[in-house]
């Protein structure tokens, strides 16, 4: 960095504190060695976003079959989970596309919901591996392991319609249908996790690029898991980050930022803000570390699924610990 940039950043510190201050220690060991489990999720990983990308493809208004498709894959893999799944349609565009959402009911304060979610859709002619193939990979492998376990509180799991609405505005997105009707039924929303492109990393230098002023306090390589809110989730956003880094072997960096910087709102996250709930995006950043997003060369190839599997797995334990505390 150079001088006039350290003088910058020592200046503007006190000024972003708040903002960018998380708990906790970035894990910043070698990547470890996968066990067996790690293994079996690397797998079971890697066969979703291979199904969603390839064998399916675009998922978008533009391939709306491909779109039925992925719903199809996402329905089944739930209730291959034993799990109800419920159906709330979507209308865009003339056409029907439904938010996909399964309950596990919290056996003591079942009341205080945990949302989890990622969009199935993608833009126009892309295949969508990392967007968002990986997140809705790594939704349905999280269901999986809260399947099997008794919670405190409730955890919904929620396959999300239209976050790309093409052409559209942000409130015809699936998510804010979503998080209208949990506030019209006055549900207690503890928190939403939005998982959004959950694949794509790299160890080379200056791989990994900022909005401006938080270039200043970030690292420039591309090998962490970022989670991103606005300030008014600041408190859940410090939750989320201090209990990645206990658990997880992943670098990690977190940021709870005015919602004038727009770059933050960039998922359905931001529906559950319109409401009032707190909700924080868990990313690789997208376009500032992957230029191909968007493109039809968002292929599984580039997808990194060793540190993809750390980053699932340290996502486990954040829910976990959001469902028991």
């Amino acid at each position: 960095m150079s001088l006039s940039k350290k003088v910058l950043k020592y200046l503007l510190y006190p000024l972003v504190y708040r903002y960018v201050s998380m708990p906790g220690k970035s894990y910043a060991g070698p990547l470890p060695l996968m066990g067996h489990k790690l293994d079996q999720l690397r797998l079971r990983l890697n066969e979703h976003v291979d199904t969603l990308a390839v064998g399916i493809g675009e998922r978008s208004i533009g391939n709306y079959e491909g779109m039925l498709r992925a719903v199809e894959y996402i329905e089944s893999s739930f209730r291959h989970l034993n799990l109800k799944v419920e159906r709330q349609d979507i209308v865009f565009d003339g056409k029907v596309m439904p938010n996909l959402i399964v309950e596990i009911r919290g056996k003591w304060r079942p009341t205080e919901i945990v949302v989890v979610g990622a969009h199935y859709d993608t833009v126009n002619n892309t295949p969508g591996a990392d967007d968002n193939a990986s997140g809705v990979a790594a939704l349905l492998e999280l269901a999986r392991a809260f399947s099997r376990r008794d919670n405190h509180r409730t955890v919904r799991f929620v396959a999300f319609a239209n976050e790309e609405h093409p052409g559209g505005t942000w409130d015809q997105m699936g998510s804010y249908a979503y998080a209208k009707r949990c506030r019209e039924r006055g549900e207690n929303i503890v928190g939403m996790l939005s998982l959004e492109m959950l694949g794509v990393f790299s160890d080379e230098p200056n791989s990994q690029h900022y909005p401006s002023p938080f270039n200043l306090f970030y690292p420039t390589t591309a090998n962490f898991l970022a989670f991103v809110a606005n300030a008014r989730s600041r408190k859940f956003v410090r939750r989320c980050v201090g209990s990645f880094r206990k658990h997880a072997q992943l670098p990690s960096e977190g940021v709870n930022a005015p919602e004038i910087i727009r770059d933050i709102g960039r998922s359905d996250h931001w529906a559950f803000w319109q409401f009032g709930y707190p909700g924080v995006m868990v990313t690789d950043t997208s376009n500032f570390r992957y230029p191909l997003y968007h493109t039809p060369k968002d292929t599984v190839d580039k997808i990194d699924f060793t540190r993809m599997t750390l980053a699932v797995a340290g996502i486990r334990h954040v829910i976990e610990d959001l469902v028991t505390a």
